[in-house]
């Protein structure tokens, strides 16, 4: 759009679950609900809007090896951006991607530094591998470096056990954990097993990636907490094909994957039930592909989720859990239009009919 340029969205403008408005203008880039007098230059889009979608669990710069180059970060951020994505949080990268907050046509990323793993524990070029006594330290430098969040691996295959096993002693977690808050970061954990949990929400942790090993005995603990979960639905329904693979190796391990993904719906459902925060993520980066958030939010509601509430974990709920404003009086024009109410039938969400990220028609 040209300097003076008004963008016009009209129809169904969905600024809350219940805050339904006629129309907004975009003018420089940001949002107004007032008609701007003068204006001439008018592109009008119609639809149902929604806040830019947020996949509060991505990887950009993340390959199934480890760091990407810059081009291929770029064409996961589009792959994103396509799907109505339009805020990640970054849970994990060893890649330097700060470059993308130059770029006015790429999704807005809050990171959370490079994983940090306990030696051996984790895939090869993902993590800072480090042993308890350097945790606080690393956590340290991860807060600095990120955006207010540090990722940790709270579990993996120990491979003397041959099953999941906690990564961290409990004094150590508290006190990395304790460290990052000092510095005004939150903590996220990867999480598959049961064993892990109790000790990183105790120890303060704010959110769990994944949860598979969340039980009824720890769900009123993560309630109590206030400590989120993201289950990433989309990525839990590759266990299977994981556990096949060390049938032979692990088979205590692959028989355990398998049960933690047989209960994954009524453990999502669970937790939410119970008041536990549920947000939206995909785990895109690795070895899955980007643009799936479409496809969590119709997990979700699999799970058991009612789909206005699925809708506020990709939307409204989880960019306020995430600071970041959505359809406000004077907020960045981020946002995506539907044929449909995604409110009514989430499917609508895999098709968006326009893509608007600071104030601009990307899509």
């Amino acid at each position: 759009m040209s300097d003076g340029a008004v963008l016009h969205v009209k129809g169904r403008i969905l600024v809350g679950p219940e805050d339904v408005r006629d129309e907004l203008w975009v003018v420089g880039g940001r949002i107004s609900y007032d008609r701007p007098a003068g204006a001439r230059d008018i592109t009008t889009v119609e639809g149902w809007a929604l806040p830019g979608l947020v996949d509060a669990h991505c990887h950009v710069g993340l390959g199934a090896h480890g760091p990407v180059d810059a081009d291929t970060a770029e064409k996961q951020a589009l792959t994103d951006r396509e799907a109505g994505t339009l805020l990640i949080r970054d849970a994990g990268s060893p890649s330097d991607t700060r470059w993308i907050d130059d770029r006015e046509d790429l999704p807005k990323i809050i990171r959370a530094g490079r994983h940090i793993a306990r030696t051996r524990r984790y895939i090869r070029n993902y993590a800072w591998e480090v042993e308890p006594e350097d945790l606080v330290a690393y956590v340290a430098q991860e807060a600095r470096r990120s955006d207010g969040w540090v990722k940790l691996v709270g579990d993996w295959i120990d491979r003397d056990l041959g099953d999941l096993a906690p990564c961290w002693p409990r004094e150590a977690a508290e006190a990395a954990i304790a460290e990052a808050h000092r510095l005004g970061a939150r903590v996220t954990a990867h999480c598959f097993a049961e064993n892990s949990l109790r000790d990183l929400v105790e120890a303060g942790i704010d959110c769990v990636e994944h949860a598979t090993g969340l039980t009824e005995d720890l769900v009123p603990l993560f309630a109590e907490r206030g400590v989120a979960i993201v289950p990433t639905l989309v990525n839990i329904a590759t266990f299977p094909r994981l556990a096949a693979g060390g049938d032979s190796r692990y088979p205590r391990w692959s028989a355990h994957m398998r049960r933690l993904h047989e209960r994954r719906y009524d453990t999502v459902r669970g937790a939410y039930d119970a008041g536990v925060p549920v947000y939206v993520g995909t785990d895109a980066g690795g070895s899955l592909a980007h643009g799936l958030v479409a496809a969590e939010v119709a997990e979700l509601v699999t799970a058991g989720i009612p789909p206005v509430r699925a809708v506020s974990a990709t939307s409204w709920g989880a960019r306020a859990w995430l600071g970041r404003p959505g359809l406000e009086e004077g907020a960045p024009a981020d946002l995506v239009v539907y044929e449909g109410d995604p409110r009514a039938d989430v499917r609508v969400l895999a098709a968006p009919r326009r893509v608007v990220l600071n104030g601009a028609v990307v899509e």
